[in-house]
């Protein structure tokens, strides 16, 4: 979703950029975009269910809210920084599973 949504950010074009790294027990996911930015005044709501700023049709308002409750139920945080007109980058932290759980997982397959 958060792809998908930066493309459709960026109808002429620009720059999409997934980054990754660890961050002590978490790993974390950027995906930013050089696109058109999410107006400030929409930032507060972007996770509502049913909420879009895309046209009739083109989208349910319910991709940001799906990826938020996922994210959470994941013990995970979602977040956002956007600056209209210039882009927008979200930043999906997840905790790491603890050794002896992957171990567990493993072994189970």
């Amino acid at each position: 979703n958060l792809l998908l949504n930066a493309r459709d950010a960026m109808p002429k074009g620009g720059w999409l950029s997934i980054a990754t790294r660890f961050e002590g027990a978490h790993a974390v996911i950027e995906v930013a975009d050089t696109g058109v930015g999410i107006p400030s005044e929409h930032l507060a709501r972007i996770y509502d269910p049913f909420f879009t700023t895309k046209p009739i049709g083109r989208g349910t308002g319910l991709g940001l809210s799906i990826t938020y409750g996922i994210v959470q139920e994941h013990g995970g945080t979602l977040a956002c920084d956007s600056v209209e007109g210039k882009g927008t980058r979200f930043t999906l932290m997840l905790p790491l599973a603890e050794r002896d759980a992957l171990r567990a997982g493993r072994a189970a397959h």
